[in-house]
């Protein structure tokens, strides 16, 4: 009968303990997964950073009186890549929102200028901007779907109850802080 509750308990020991390795193991795959995601939106984020010079140095040849969009543009493409936007979803996602009603702003000064909506260097700029904002919605969806995903295994019990011991704690979304400076895409017409 001793030998029998032994084996039963040990049983229960090396299941508990398998189970414990697995959620700490999954917990660990999807922290990297979102870190990941992120590093993914940290990389786009500084494409388009780098892409925005060369777009704004090109709108200012036929627009030189517009200084005043340039500066914002300039001051929201710096707020996109400071140390604080690329590490906290929350900073970023503020920066987001202005940089996006930057953007607006110097699409609607493009548009005044006929020459400019025809020039090659300004439509290959447009186009690899357009492309990069696409990367960036994509790189978002991913980084938000790993976030859900590691929260949620947070938040179920038994998880809840070691996770916090283990160092696991949860991931906040990169939602943009000012819908309204997004709610409209920039219109571009050519």
């Amino acid at each position: 009968m001793n030998l029998s509750v032994l084996y039963i308990a040990l049983a229960v020991i090396v299941i508990a303990g398998i189970w414990f390795v697995s959620m700490r193991n999954g917990l660990v795959r999807l922290n990297v997964r979102v870190d990941e995601a992120w590093s993914d939106i940290t990389v786009q984020l500084k494409r388009r950073a780098d892409l925005i010079p060369n777009l704004v140095e090109t709108v200012k040849g036929y627009a030189k009186h517009e200084s005043g969009v340039f500066e914002n543009v300039t001051k929201a493409r710096a707020a996109t890549i400071s140390g604080s936007a690329l590490s906290n979803p929350a900073e970023a996602a503020k920066a987001e929102g202005q940089f996006q009603s930057a953007m607006k702003s110097l699409f609607a000064v493009a548009e005044a200028y006929p020459q400019l909506q025809a020039s090659q260097n300004f439509l290959g700029l447009q186009s690899e901007l357009s492309d990069t904002e696409d990367k960036i919605m994509a790189a978002r969806r991913f980084y938000n779907g790993g976030v859900r995903e590691l929260n949620t295994k947070l938040k179920v019990w038994p998880n809840s109850f070691f996770a916090k011991g283990l160092g696991f704690s949860e991931r906040a979304f990169f939602e943009v802080a000012d819908l309204a400076a997004i709610a409209d895409a920039p219109e571009v017409k050519f």
